[in-house]
């Protein structure tokens, strides 16, 4: 029989998701330690949706990736204005 004079937790596991910045970050290094300009492939990138901007160097397009552009551009625009 079931005890239903107790309240029951629930806890939500914790993530180990990157955060966008960490993301962010991976994807600028790799761009540049291949040669590339990072500034200039990540706005590529944003701009047209293609993957193909991102190197596959060290994960860099799988992680890119992993965030909506806009979800990344949200985050991009709040860090400039400072709101976060």
């Amino acid at each position: 029989m079931e005890n239903f004079d107790k309240t029951m937790m629930y806890r939500i596991q914790k993530d180990d998701k990157k955060s966008v910045k960490e993301i962010l970050e991976e994807v600028y290094n790799a761009l540049k330690e291949k040669g590339y300009n990072p500034i200039n492939q990540i706005v590529g990138y944003l701009l047209s949706g293609d993957p193909a901007y991102i190197t596959s160097y060290k994960n860099a397009r799988n992680l890119i990736r992993k965030i909506e552009r806009d979800e990344l551009l949200e985050e991009i625009i709040k860090t400039y204005l400072g709101l976060e």
